[in-house]
């Protein structure tokens, strides 16, 4: 029988304090901060997650940090010793051979200590799902029919999209090389996904959004438009990264949080003037003891760009769906090489380790201008 360990967070309501669902995103992370009170989502910052399951007929209950990401680990390594028989200490090996249950826990627990929050999650969700698909006790007795049967269980049961499929199997994969398993699959047995052309913003949905926003919430927006910079390299902009003479802001490394940014590169963008002059105007209302450019309350990076987004696209009565983060990266690779910016640049502001990454951003122009020119050409 497989046993769930449910993962909660215990926040304060009208009621009093209560024991509260986690809310998971449609890719099966759990959704930070966000809980289910009386049926219905809400934002509760505050509180600490808490794994609960039931032994000898009681429920237990145990508290698990405030990072949703470790919450997360915490709860799949208690499921996982669970089912594996053993509710106190995972054996990873018994008679020679090694449990699947205890491998994943112990894998998790290590890249814990060497991996960002995302990829920790990442790994969380496509091994649990995993253990929830394959129903072998040990390591060694993996095959290939599990690992197609594990593809099928994310399209069937999870509705997980091709790309999202392809993901988790590639990050069960890394946990199987890691086992010192390899061989398992061939090439034609990986799932495949169409690569799709990067969604790119119209300026006229930019000019409604931005119009919606608050001054704060424009200036959010319009650095990560005129950046191209990832969310967590946002969320960690110290000031000292911003030179307003140069008008350049750093992407770098933030020892003092534990925040590294993506394969260990820093890098420095050229940014617009008019944003340098708004980022100036904002640090002199800022706190003067806060080393972060946009912080929440105590001096903490801001984990809710993207809810802010979204209600800022419903307020400017705009599509929330077709409103993301990393809209705006592509959005500033793609018009950075529409104006004639050479790959080799783009590439570094971006900070890609390869140019194949950054050539998905040369789309097609569908400007004014480019329409003139073929009129031009064919009149």
């Amino acid at each position: 029988m497989h046993r769930e360990v449910n993962l909660t967070k215990r926040i304060r309501t009208r009621a009093g304090l209560r024991y509260c669902p986690v809310v998971l995103s449609a890719n099966g992370r759990v959704k930070p901060d966000t809980v289910l009170v009386n049926g219905k989502p809400e934002r509760h910052p505050e509180g600490a997650y808490y794994i609960e399951w039931h032994g000898d007929g009681k429920r237990i209950r145990l508290s698990v940090g405030k990072d949703v990401a470790d919450a997360s680990a915490m709860r799949l390594r208690k499921e996982t010793e669970l089912n594996n028989g053993d509710a106190t200490v995972p054996q990873i090996q018994q008679n020679g051979r090694r449990s699947v249950a205890a491998a994943v826990a112990e894998y998790l627990e290590e890249t814990t200590l060497t991996k960002k929050p995302k990829t920790l999650a990442a790994y969380t969700t496509a091994l649990s799902y995993f253990v929830e698909s394959c129903h072998k006790l040990n390591i060694e007795d993996i095959d290939r029919k599990d690992l197609l049967k594990f593809c099928a269980f994310l399209r069937e049961e999870k509705k997980q999209s091709p790309r999202s499929i392809y993901n988790k199997f590639e990050n069960l994969m890394s946990f199987l090389k890691a086992q010192g398993i390899r061989g398992l699959v061939g090439k034609n047995d990986w799932p495949r996904f169409t690569e799709e052309e990067p969604e790119i913003y119209e300026q006229k949905d930019l000019n409604k959004l931005f119009a919606a926003c608050n001054a704060e919430e424009r200036l959010w927006y319009q650095f990560f438009l005129m950046t191209g910079e990832r969310e967590q390299e946002v969320m960690f902009t110290y000031w000292s990264d911003v030179n307003f003479a140069a008008s350049t802001v750093r992407v770098s490394h933030k020892p003092d949080r534990g925040w590294t940014p993506k394969a260990y590169k820093e890098r420095e963008i050229p940014i617009p003037s008019r944003l340098a002059k708004n980022l100036k105007a904002w640090k002199g209302k800022s706190a003067k003891d806060c080393s972060l450019v946009f912080p929440t309350a105590g001096c903490r990076p801001k984990l809710d760009f993207l809810d802010c987004l979204k209600a800022v696209a419903e307020r400017a009565k705009l599509d929330p769906d077709g409103f993301w983060l990393h809209k705006f990266r592509a959005t500033f690779a793609t018009r950075c090489l529409w104006a004639g910016v050479d790959l080799r640049s783009v590439q570094e502001w971006l900070g890609h380790s390869d140019m194949e990454s950054t050539m998905r951003y040369l789309k097609p122009s569908r400007s004014q201008q480019t329409r003139d020119k073929v009129n031009e050409i064919f009149a």
